[in-house]
């Protein structure tokens, strides 16, 4: 019988990464995997929060850089809830036999929103987090008050999904120090070009960690790899365009890296045509996830928000 919580992984109690975020546990439906929030700002407010879910095998240090600057701007003190999903980060691994799904995500942010008391969010997802927040407005679309989307849509592109699957397989196969982070410098200097060794290394400290013979430790359940390992480079995914619709029960804002594979220039154009009244924007200089710590983009994702949070802006 499986222990009551069913996390397995172990990180180092003082990570770097996680400094500034402190997480609060949430018990999901299961009634035994809890998924772990970050939760900062004015909840009394009567401002709709943001609600920021990661990429497919990423954790809520991806937005701390924003987090810190967003909570600046306006009024300051914005309500805002960090997610690690189940199987990310700091949150419990789902049961052995349980498979990770978008469709058990979206079930869960909305377990999360109810038990956190919010009514109504703005939901910010990169990569996979936006793809459940597609899921969720399908069956939840009173509680979508506006959206995020991030290198996300509705047709994945399966490059991005080999070639991630690809880098940290081989990164979790070298030993010793050198060759690790050798072997991540090599894996993210193309996503984040002209950036130093000393940012991909912390950049490297988000998605793992070293233990004491140098080898890299994933900050995720490795079934989430487990997971896509069929998956082919000529591989065409099956679009799931009714979900992007699903999005039209609320203002939209879309944004893309410049220099992603998760999500093709292509499909982000027919988003885009799609849906006329959304804010597009392209993030220059770099790939998934975004680094989310330039002052432009944050503020034009702050004055998106600032308007859907108090009602200001509505849907076409």
């Amino acid at each position: 019988m499986e222990p009551f919580f069913t996390r397995q992984r172990k990180i180092p109690r003082e990570h770097p990464t996680f400094a500034g975020l402190p997480v609060t546990h949430i018990l999901l439906r299961d009634g035994r995997t809890r998924a772990a929030v970050n939760l900062r700002g004015d909840f009394h407010s009567g401002r709709m929060p943001l609600v920021c879910l990661a990429g497919y095998h990423r954790n809520m240090s991806d937005f701390s850089a924003f987090a810190a600057h967003f909570q600046r701007l306006g009024s300051g003190n914005w309500p805002m809830v960090l997610v690690d999903l189940p199987g990310r980060g700091r949150a419990d691994d789902r049961p052995r036999k349980t498979p990770y799904s978008t469709l058990l995500d979206a079930d869960d942010v909305a377990d999360l929103i109810v038990a956190l008391g919010i009514e109504r969010a703005v939901l910010l997802g990169q990569g996979h987090g936006g793809q459940v927040v597609m899921a969720l407005a399908t069956k939840h679309p009173l509680l979508v008050g506006g959206t995020i989307l991030l290198d996300s849509g509705p047709v994945t592109d399966s490059r991005g999904i080999v070639r991630l699957r690809n880098n940290l397989t081989h990164v979790e196969g070298l030993r010793g120090a050198k060759a690790v982070t050798s072997g991540f410098r090599r894996m993210l200097g193309g996503d984040y070009p002209g950036h130093s060794e000393a940012e991909l290394d912390a950049l490297a400290l988000r998605s793992h960690w070293f233990d004491k013979r140098g080898r890299a430790r994933p900050l995720f359940d490795p079934r989430l790899l487990d997971q896509i390992k069929d998956i082919g480079f000529d591989d065409v995914l099956v679009a799931q365009w009714p979900l992007y619709d699903a999005l039209n029960c609320a203002p939209l804002m879309l944004l893309r890296t410049q220099l992603t594979d998760q999500l093709r220039r292509e499909t982000y154009d027919e988003m885009v045509s799609r849906r006329p009244d959304a804010i597009a924007l392209t993030i220059a200089g770099q790939g998934s996830p975004a680094l989310f710590d330039q002052q432009a983009e944050i503020e034009a994702v702050a004055e998106f928000v600032f308007q859907v949070g108090v009602g200001k802006r509505r849907a076409a």
